[in-house]
């Protein structure tokens, strides 16, 4: 809707994972790196992890477009499954096609597809995310296949994506099997004050802006301290705040649409016109009311004339 007005050629703050707008910090590109190490090493189990909207997704996106041919993944991003149908969805996204086996035929059928491509010298890697929410009974498959390997090499390699609530539960007891097999960890942080107007600048020179000064300073910094550097959030208020620019037909964004963007993000905008129409009733209730007073003054005193004493009627 907004898009001819400011001049781009796209929407520049949608929140799926586009590569087009890929955007890395240093801290992405850290975590980016740590991803191709532990594929090339050949490393077993790895951790990503990040708050509610950090990037890790578009992350995983990125580092899936750098493989190469002989990497064949499996990248589950719903983990509430069953034991049967999670090994039946690695199965078939690694090409197996296999109806109505049982859980050890399919283990079975895991096991030779890895051992045929490690002959290839090829890899396969299993890419879990939205991790902290795989049930115990499915964390405890995840580690049994790692199990599958050759005396010199893993035949599987993993990797967990999710909040930072995986750490804790890698970190109880019951997993300590599974921490232990942990080769790479790495925490994914928001961005700073200054790479989120990097970010900010990057999607709309990205999505065909020629001045991509559309967000003032006072807006960018309003824009940071109610995100705190989540990729997200910078999206969803960005945009709200654009729509409200074209709704206004103002070419630059300053901090008061921010303000009101954050207002209705956090579904706060439809309420201020309601307690102003409250506001507006009561003044109109109290003027009515003066007036009536007035009038009903005026009515008493005008049949005495200015200066009259006004009679006291005096009980009988």
């Amino acid at each position: 809707m907004y898009t001819r007005f400011y001049g781009l050629k796209a929407k520049p703050f949608e929140i799926t994972p586009d590569p087009d707008f890929l955007f890395l910090s240093e801290n992405h590109r850290e975590a980016l790196a740590h991803l191709i190490y532990a594929a090339r090493e050949r490393k077993g189990f790895t951790v990503l992890t990040g708050e509610v909207g950090t990037g890790k997704t578009t992350l995983v996106q990125a580092f899936l477009s750098r493989l190469n041919g002989r990497i064949k993944t499996a990248y589950i991003f719903n983990p509430k499954l069953t034991a049967l149908d999670f090994l039946r969805y690695i199965c078939e996204d690694l090409g197996i096609k296999e109806e109505k086996l049982s859980k050890g035929q399919y283990v079975a059928q895991l096991q030779q597809f890895l051992l045929e491509h490690y002959s290839r010298d090829e890899q396969v890697i299993l890419i879990i995310d939205e991790a902290q929410s795989l049930p115990p009974a499915l964390l405890e498959e995840v580690r049994l296949l790692t199990n599958l390997e050759t005396p010199k090499s893993k035949l599987l390699q993993v990797i967990l994506v999710g909040q930072p609530e995986l750490n804790e539960v890698l970190n109880s007891h019951a997993f300590r099997q599974l921490k232990q097999r942990v080769s790479l960890r790495y925490h994914l942080r928001p961005l700073t004050e200054e790479e989120t107007r990097e970010y900010i600048e990057n999607r709309l020179k990205n999505a065909g802006a020629v001045d991509t000064r559309i967000f003032t300073d006072k807006a960018l910094k309003k824009i940071y301290d109610y995100s705190q550097g989540i990729p997200r959030l910078i999206n969803i208020i960005a945009d709200h705040a654009l729509l409200a620019g074209y709704t206004e037909q103002k070419k630059i964004i300053g901090p008061k649409m921010i303000e009101e963007a954050v207002r209705k993000a956090e579904g706060l905008s439809d309420a201020a016109p309601v307690k102003r129409k409250k506001r507006a009733l009561w003044v109109v209730v109290g003027i009515v009311l003066l007036l009536v007073f007035l009038f009903a003054v005026v009515f008493w005193i005008r049949p005495f004339g200015i200066g009259a004493r006004i009679p006291v009627f005096k009980p009988l």
